[in-house]
């Protein structure tokens, strides 16, 4: 798995994970679906992404998108 990959998918589980605890939980959780939002839109305009940069790191293989 690459980088892109790895960020596109940790991005969309938690999308996903903070529209359901907002849902059952409490509307608070919608924050955080506000924050990778901003975070997603972001790192398409400026090409930084803190997610990237940790995978890399960690010695993930990198993509096309975040070099």
């Amino acid at each position: 798995m690459t980088i892109d990959k790895a960020v596109l998918s940790f991005a969309g589980v938690m999308v996903l994970l903070s529209l359901a605890l907002g849902y059952f939980v409490s509307p608070y959780w919608f924050l955080l679906n506000a924050f990778f939002g901003l975070n997603m839109f972001q790192a398409g305009l400026t090409g930084f992404c803190p997610g990237a940069m940790i995978l890399k790191a960690m010695g993930v293989k990198p993509g096309r998108a975040f070099t």
